[in-house]
């Protein structure tokens, strides 16, 4: 687990983790989707801001969490939850 996801691309690339749990962007707490995509100001900040991200065999899922900072509320950016089912190979 890992507060910031950009720690995952700093640090975790080189240590070849499986999986790597991430929050902090909140999504910006703001969005719209088009045609399937979301799109948020958290992007412009954060590579990887929101959903599941993969390289070299290792992922990166990024939550964008319930609560919020700043402005309390969220437009187009529902609060998110988790759950994750693992299996062994």
């Amino acid at each position: 687990m890992s507060h910031d996801p950009s720690h995952w691309e700093a640090q975790v690339h080189a240590e070849k983790i499986d999986l790597t749990l991430s929050g902090h962007t909140h999504g910006a707490q703001f969005g719209i989707t088009i045609a399937g995509q979301t799109y948020s100001p958290a992007q412009w900040v954060y590579k990887h801001w929101a959903g599941l991200y993969e390289h070299d065999g290792m992922s990166l899922y990024v939550n964008r969490g319930f609560g919020f900072i700043g402005f309390p509320g969220r437009v187009g950016m529902p609060p998110e939850i988790t759950v994750f089912e693992l299996r062994s190979a």
